[in-house]
C-alpha cells in the first residue's frame, strides 16, 4: 500500500468536530503536550477553522492552543488537505484510514514520514480499533516504536 494514500471519501460534515489525539510522533510544536484535542469548524469563507488545544507538562498544566485554518486544494481528493497554522504556509494533512460508517477514528498523515496521528471522537480507543490502525500504520511502512501514546482526560460522561 503506498503510504500516503488518502481515503477516497470524506463527508466533511461527519470530520467536523471534536478529536482526541490518542497517539502521535514527536514534533516540536506538540512535544510535552496530554489531553490534546483538535476541533474542526467551517468559516464563512468556505475554509475549516482548527482549534488544537491540549496541556503543557500533563492534564493539570496550563492549556495551549494553536488557531490555524484548512482547506481541500482538490475535490477529487477529498482526503487530502491542507493546514495552516503559520500565515501563507501550508502542510499536509491525509486523511489515510477512517471510520467511514460513523466518523470514530481517523489515522492522518502526511507526505512526510515525520508526521502521524491517531484520533478518536472519544478520549480512548478501543483496543479492536487501536490493533486495526496500528496494523494499517505498519502496512504504510510506519514504524509503532515511534508513537507517542497522548495522555487523555478520563471521560465521564
Amino acid at each position: 500500500m503506498k503510504r500516503t494514500k488518502t481515503v477516497e471519501h470524506l463527508e466533511l460534515d461527519k470530520f467536523l468536530g471534536k478529536w482526541y489525539e490518542i497517539a502521535r510522533f514527536d514534533h516540536s510544536f506538540e512535544r510535552g503536550l496530554s489531553g490534546v484535542t483538535a476541533t474542526y469548524s467551517m468559516q464563512e469563507d468556505g475554509k475549516i477553522k482548527v482549534l488544537n488545544q491540549g496541556y503543557k507538562g500533563g492534564l493539570q498544566g496550563k492549556l495551549s492552543q494553536a488557531v490555524g485554518k484548512a482547506k481541500i486544494p482538490n475535490p477529487q481528493e477529498p482526503g487530502k488537505l491542507k493546514v495552516s497554522f503559520f500565515w501563507i504556509f501550508y502542510d499536509d494533512y491525509f486523511v489515510m484510514e477512517l471510520d467511514e460508517k460513523d466518523y470514530q477514528w481517523a489515522l492522518i498523515g502526511s507526505s512526510s514520514e515525520k508526521y502521524l496521528w491517531i484520533l478518536s471522537r472519544n478520549p480512548q480507543l478501543e483496543d479492536a480499533v487501536k490493533v486495526h490502525l496500528l496494523q494499517k500504520m505498519k502496512e504504510r511502512g510506519y514504524a509503532e516504536e515511534n508513537l507517542i501514546w497522548v495522555e487523555q482526560k478520563v471521560n465521564n460522561s
